[in-house]
């Protein structure tokens, strides 16, 4: 019976017709990356309606630099996700069961190694970013509350790549359902009643962070297939963990480069002010919504190509990026255009100063028409990477985006110092790293093809 119940949460990615199981997959997925934003959107607006626009500021001036000290972990997650299902679609269980502990152990040294970090060098970094002084101590505070969490955050991420390569994008999401609740109901209750402003919001994602991590490890352990999860079975396999690197670490410093340049995005940014920071911090939350529906469909594209990949099944893995790149765009268009069209509206839940609204808005007016591009991008690097080669799209979107980005600020916005000429920088850079990155896929599939 239990065996049943597993498998009914498995989706069979090398069979069968492939639009209604890729919607099927990545709908929860969507929806699980939807609630894990309102984890940071409930921080947002809490605080924007009841601590001022010196506590919202705060809030997301730490974003960038959060995602550039997290996204070579979140990157090893990756790597788990593309090996455990290259071994499940060749039915290796015995590889399977390794890769499982092994990623669950790097997720808990790496969780650890991330807080002291993070702790220690909140201060020093926000300083480097040219953070105002009257947001500087609020924006240390939130930040070092939020790596307190991160040992959890992590085992969560490692837990959920390793359901969702074997088709399992379902039970993330209940258990996201039920932390993003009781995430809600926290900061209420610690920023109105408590008053305890961006500490209170901070506090709030920690706890229910580590929910979420309690359910999901429950599941691992209470599984009966050969990704079971068993404490006294964590060990690292020098071999697995290798080759988890040789993916996960190059998509990881991808990440990481990419919010370099979002970084010295947002010291830009800061230079205008805190109201112009409270602005674009409420229009590119907004923005995540979109993007994380969109990332869905990246996700979905690494695991399909992961495992057909290792099933063998070449002819497929086209097909796949077809249809996700068709998917992606539908979403992105009708997401995208949908958050600008109601763009004041939603805004106005993030604070009630006309002027941030303002800012928000010349944000999203550059970004969110042109977004289905960002998608159509990150699908091609899920491909490429469920191909197992992750060196190629680290190396094109340095390029591509990072580097181009950076000389961006030096020159054209040196040379016209706007934030829409800022933003402009974004959706040019997404064309570019998209055009290359079909190329690289073009090769890569051809080669393969060839020597299956």
């Amino acid at each position: 019976m239990k065996n049943k119940v597993q498998k009914s949460y498995e989706i069979d990615m090398c069979n069968g017709p492939l639009l209604g199981k890729i919607m099927l997959f990545s709908l929860p997925l969507m929806l699980s990356g939807i609630l894990q934003l309102l984890f940071n959107a409930a921080d947002v607006i809490v605080v924007g309606r009841f601590a001022g626009n010196e506590a919202l500021a705060a809030v997301g001036s730490t974003g960038a630099l959060t995602n550039l000290l997290v996204n070579l972990f979140i990157g090893l997650s990756v790597g788990a996700n593309v090996l455990v299902a290259r071994y499940y679609g060749a039915k290796q269980e015995e590889e399977v069961s390794q890769t499982v502990h092994t990623s669950i152990l790097v997720s808990v040294v790496g969780g650890i190694m991330l807080m002291v970090l993070g702790v220690v060098t909140a201060k020093p970094l926000l300083l480097l970013m040219d953070t105002p002084e009257d947001v500087i101590n609020l924006s240390v505070l939130y930040m070092r509350i939020f790596f307190l969490g991160m040992p959890v955050m992590l085992l969560f991420s490692f837990g959920s790549a390793i359901l969702r390569a074997i088709g399992d994008t379902r039970r993330p999401l209940f258990y996201l359902t039920i932390a993003g609740v009781i995430n809600v109901a926290l900061n209420l209750f610690f920023v109105i009643q408590c008053r305890l402003g961006v500490a209170g919001v901070g506090l709030a994602t920690v706890l229910s962070q580590c929910v979420s991590t309690a359910l999901i490890v429950r599941c691992l352990m209470q599984s009966d297939g050969c990704f079971k999860l068993n404490v006294k079975q964590l060990r690292m396999d020098w071999d697995k963990f290798r080759k988890i690197a040789a993916i996960g670490f190059p998509a990881g410093i991808q990440g990481s480069l990419f919010s370099i340049s979002n970084v010295l995005i947002q010291s830009s940014v800061n230079s205008f002010g805190s109201v112009a920071m409270a602005g674009n911090t409420a229009g590119s939350n907004v923005e995540g919504f979109v993007y994380t529906a969109m990332n869905s469909v990246h996700q979905t594209a690494v695991s399909f190509t992961g495992q057909n990949l290792g099933g063998k099944k070449y002819d497929r893995i086209g097909k796949i990026l077809l249809e996700c790149v068709l998917l992606v765009t539908a979403i992105g268009l009708i997401l995208g255009n949908g958050a600008l069209f109601f763009g004041h509206q939603i805004l106005g839940f993030y604070s009630s100063d006309p002027e941030v609204i303002a800012y928000g808005i010349q944000r999203m007016q550059i970004i969110c028409f042109v977004y289905f591009i960002c998608g159509i991008m990150d699908v091609l690097v899920g491909s490429i990477r469920g191909l197992g080669y992750a060196l190629m799209p680290m190396f094109v979107s340095l390029m591509g985006a990072c580097v181009f980005r950076v000389i961006w600020v030096y020159t054209i916005f040196a040379w016209n110092r706007s934030l829409r000429t800022l933003y402009i920088s974004y959706p040019v850079s997404w064309a570019l790293t998209a055009f290359v990155h079909m190329i690289c896929f073009l090769v890569v599939y051809r080669k393969i093809k060839k020597n299956g």
